[in-house]
């Protein structure tokens, strides 16, 4: 038997300090098995006061702590007795608040670094090697350390990587333990949870959807309806069966083809929803319509915001035919959030809007039913795995909600998205059919803005170029670049420009994320 989590179960506070990384620290946190909160500095102690609180992770952020408007940390969390932890940012506010030096290291540290530890028999540091690769971003460092502190690690160019103070149990790290290009990263921040806060592990599956479940059934009550909008991946799908476990039939699945998706794609998701799982689907033909809308954009949010208000214009016309539909399910997730808007009033630099949750209209007349809004897409699949999704929906490829439309860099048209459709499903099959896609994150084609001469058939040709991104990552919110097997690239590109007609050069592209974001715009 699962048992439902409280509303407020023992956890963790993450204070967000302007970092792109808030939602990752809260999933690395999760993976160690612990509830957590993510609050900006100026509510965090009224937050700290709420929870019942094990512990403190203050996270990084770009500024300095002598910068004019510098995130300021309520000292006052400092005295509630929890331990403490500081990432990068975070650790030079704490130890510059608790007495230490922070100064300006000259030059900025960037990427790899190999880290050794000074004591190894540090608690934050079982398990970990003695020597090994994190991820640093930074420009100031500490130079003196808070009495009671001592250096845990160190780099080539950074003498205080970690330190730490075990009587207060007040620890920072130089470098992000959080992403996954930090070797062990993960291994840390269990430490943390586990052995510094003593934290239980009951963050699993079953709770999740329990709670979401018990969630739903009270904001709907007893004779809402819902209004889901069901795009055939693992997100709207997890979503909806999360819905309709709550309130049955009272949920209305809405897919809407709008001309921006993958080849065949309407036709999966009607079969997979409809006739398998039963929901109660109707399918809107509005490809004209959304591309008409876009024809001319080029600028990739304002390609956003259409498509995200004439979704919410679709659901309206559909929500006439439901005259309790008052709720619209989304299946939104913790990165739409974290790149779409500064999350929850902080610091957070805004990368891009996300049609769940930067395009809705200030008059929207439906409340919002987002059940995993606060899940990463692999929280989402074991949710799924728990619910008795098929593996074959739980496995797809992320898609993104604004579909073709932020994979064809510039202006979006009929050719030029038949075009990416053709390319792109030549890519999927060929990485499946090779089982290559086993260990990938996603794989998909751009069409990009450009023409380039080539030759085919002793002819000139002058056409458009496509590039191929095949990405490894757990969560999407860092992620590297995949390198198929040669041969395999070979047979990509060769289909793709003697079938596409309209295609003549493929490329590959090598970009990590960060710096890069994995979809194109």
């Amino acid at each position: 038997m699962s048992q439902v989590l409280p509303e407020r179960p023992s956890g963790l506070l993450i204070v967000d300090l302007g970092t792109q990384y808030a939602q990752l620290i809260a999933r690395r946190l999760r993976e160690a098995g612990t509830w957590c909160e993510i609050h900006p500095a100026a509510k965090a102690m009224e937050a700290a006061k709420k929870m019942e609180l094990a512990g403190i992770v203050l996270s990084g952020g770009p500024a300095s702590v002598y910068a004019e408007g510098a995130p300021e940390v309520p000292e006052g969390l400092l005295e509630l007795g929890v331990p403490v932890l500081g990432i990068c940012y975070g650790m030079q506010w704490m130890t510059r608040t608790l007495g230490g030096t922070v100064e300006g290291s000259g030059e900025r540290e960037f990427g790899h670094t190999e880290l050794h530890l000074d004591d190894a028999g540090a608690a934050l540091f079982k398990g970990v090697d003695e020597k090994t690769v994190v991820w640093m971003s930074h420009g100031d460092k500490v130079t003196a350390l808070p009495e009671g502190f001592r250096t845990l690690a160190s780099s080539e160019t950074c003498a205080h990587a970690a330190v730490g103070d075990d009587a207060r149990r007040f620890y920072g790290v130089q470098f992000h333990p959080e992403v996954s290009h930090s070797a062990q990263g993960k291994e840390l921040i269990r430490n943390f949870v586990v052995d510094v806060c003593g934290q239980p592990g009951d963050w699993k599956a079953e709770n999740i959807a329990d709670r979401e479940i018990a969630k739903i059934k009270e904001q709907v009550g007893e004779d809402g309806e819902v209004i889901l909008g069901l795009s055939g991946g693992v997100d709207s799908a997890v979503a909806a069966v999360l819905v309709h476990r709550a309130i049955g039939d009272r949920l209305h699945c809405i897919f809407v083809d709008n001309g921006l998706l993958r080849k065949g794609e309407r036709q999966v998701v009607e079969e997979a929803f409809r006739d398998h799982i039963g929901l109660d689907l109707t399918t809107v033909d509005a490809a004209d319509r959304f591309v008409s809308k876009l024809a001319g954009v080029t600028d990739p949010e304002r390609k956003r915001k259409i498509i995200g208000h004439e979704f919410i214009e679709v659901f309206r016309d559909e929500a006439k035919r439901f005259t309790n539909a008052n709720f619209l399910g989304q299946g939104t997730l913790y990165p739409d959030v974290i790149e779409s808007v500064a999350a929850h009033g902080g610091n957070t630099a805004v990368i891009k809007s996300h049609h769940n949750v930067g395009g809705l209209p200030d008059d929207l007349e439906m409340d919002l039913v987002e059940p995993l809004r606060e899940l990463f897409k692999d929280e989402v699949r074991e949710v799924g795995r728990h619910l008795g999704l098929d593996e074959r929906i739980l496995m797809r490829q992320p898609f993104p909600g604004p579909g073709l439309a932020v994979r064809i860099a510039g202006d979006i048209t009929a050719e030029r998205l038949h075009l990416l459709q053709e390319a792109d499903d030549i890519c999927t099959a060929e990485i499946q059919a090779a089982g290559a896609h086993e260990t990938l994150w996603q794989y998909f084609a751009v069409l990009l803005p450009v023409k380039s001469v080539g030759v085919m058939g002793d002819a000139r040709t002058y056409e458009n170029a496509c590039a191929l991104r095949i990405v490894e990552s757990l969560d999407g919110m860092t992620a590297d670049w995949g390198y198929l097997d040669h041969q395999l690239l070979r047979r990509i590109s060769n289909r793709i420009i003697n079938e596409v007609r309209g295609i003549n050069r493929v490329v590959l592209d090598i970009s990590s994320k960060p710096p890069a974001t994995i979809e194109w715009e």
